[in-house]
């Protein structure tokens, strides 16, 4: 059967360009775009509103909120992840790449550092093939080179993970994200109420392991994604050193490279450079790094990830729009770019044949507020 929805009388917005007219969704696809001001009999009218492909979420720790709303404090996973998969679909975001920590540290137990990915992936897949969730939900593996046991869980995962990334994250304390210290420390007192001798004991057990297990790590990383299909993403890349490495992996994306040096560095090589909307709507990093509105300045940014406000997507897409005088464009960054990078062809534009992950958004002020979101053309928000 039939279950067309027609959106009318709104501003589309296309690849490269925003047009009045409408969209026509039926059978899970785009079926037809056409310009005008009409309102088909049936049509939704949307009085000029927005009308957008849903946002694709490549990084989001908005999970790990949900599992543990308070530090200490377990929260039942089914609900956790009904939550945030509500929470989500909320905010027009219809594709998200769950972002699970694999490589733990067991030795030390002062820090909440254990094994949780296999688990949860287990859980969060199960969801998903009873129908459980509204939104599209892939995994994004964040292989932590800075650990004991990367190489026993990346075994654990396979193709049929539905991996669509792997990232190579290396949180050496004085490295890359935290190469102020400083800023490491406020963050792992905070978290975990470490003690002065404790924070001095693990800094000095990271760097160690580093030392120790690094190398084969990252080389695991990397053979893994291969085995899984999935894209290589690096992380927080900070020297053109780590640019260069990040190449001969075979990057497809940069996650918050932390200087402009990297980031002209990714695009001389090729690869796209990602940064976080929170960074961008609060003026900065709240860890001192460099600022994304720097690197959108420089024409050096490619696509954003909401990282731990879900809401921000939206907001930052349209204030790129309108920092570089083009909707199209900033929408792009959440939209279309972000399923090139993920290499997923079949959604992330206003086409033709493309998914019917639609989303309808009115504009307040320099923000918005999402009034529909439809995913393989059933409305879900």
């Amino acid at each position: 059967m039939s279950n067309e929805t027609i959106l009318a009388n709104a501003t589309l917005v296309l690849p490269g360009e925003t047009l009045h007219g409408q969209v026509r969704l039926d059978d899970g696809k785009i079926v037809d775009l056409a310009e005008g001001t009409a309102v088909p009999k049936g049509a939704i009218d949307c009085a000029g509103d927005l009308v957008m492909p849903g946002l694709i979420e490549l990084h989001t720790d908005n999970l790990e909120r949900h599992i543990q709303p308070r530090p200490k404090v377990g929260w039942p996973h089914v609900a956790a992840i009904i939550a945030h998969d509500a929470e989500l679909a909320s905010v027009g975001i219809t594709t998200v790449f769950d972002a699970l920590r694999v490589g733990s540290v067991v030795s030390n137990t002062s820090i909440n550092y254990g094994e949780y990915a296999r688990s949860l992936a287990d859980e969060i897949l199960g969801l998903r093939a009873e129908g459980a969730l509204r939104i599209s939900h892939f995994l994004h593996l964040r292989a932590e080179v800075c650990s004991e046991t990367l190489i026993t869980e990346l075994d654990k995962f396979g193709p049929k993970d539905r991996i669509g990334i792997v990232s190579l994250m290396d949180h050496t304390p004085g490295a890359r994200q935290f190469r102020d210290i400083s800023k490491l420390k406020e963050y792992y007192v905070g978290k975990y109420g470490l003690s002065e001798a404790d924070w001095l004991t693990h800094v000095e057990d990271q760097k160690a392991l580093r030392t120790r297990l690094g190398a084969a790590h990252e080389t695991a990383a990397v053979a893994a994604a291969r085995r899984y299909g999935a894209v290589l993403a690096s992380h927080d890349d900070t020297e053109v050193e780590h640019v260069t490495q990040s190449a001969e992996h075979g990057v497809h994306f940069a996650e918050f490279p932390t200087t402009v040096d990297a980031a002209r560095a990714c695009h001389d090589q090729g690869i796209k450079v990602m940064m976080g909307a929170p960074n961008l709507i609060r003026g900065g990093s709240h860890s001192g790094n460099v600022a994304a509105h720097e690197l959108a300045e420089a024409g050096l940014l490619d696509i954003v990830s909401s990282d731990y406000v879900p809401s921000s997507l939206l907001s930052a897409a349209l204030m790129l729009g309108d920092l570089w005088g083009d909707t199209a464009r900033g929408i792009a960054t959440v939209t279309a770019a972000p399923a090139d990078a993920a290499s997923l062809p079949d959604r992330g534009q206003l086409a033709i044949g493309a998914r019917a992950d639609v989303i309808r958004v009115t504009r307040i002020g320099g923000t918005g507020a999402v009034r529909g979101v439809w995913v393989q053309g059933n409305r879900v928000g």
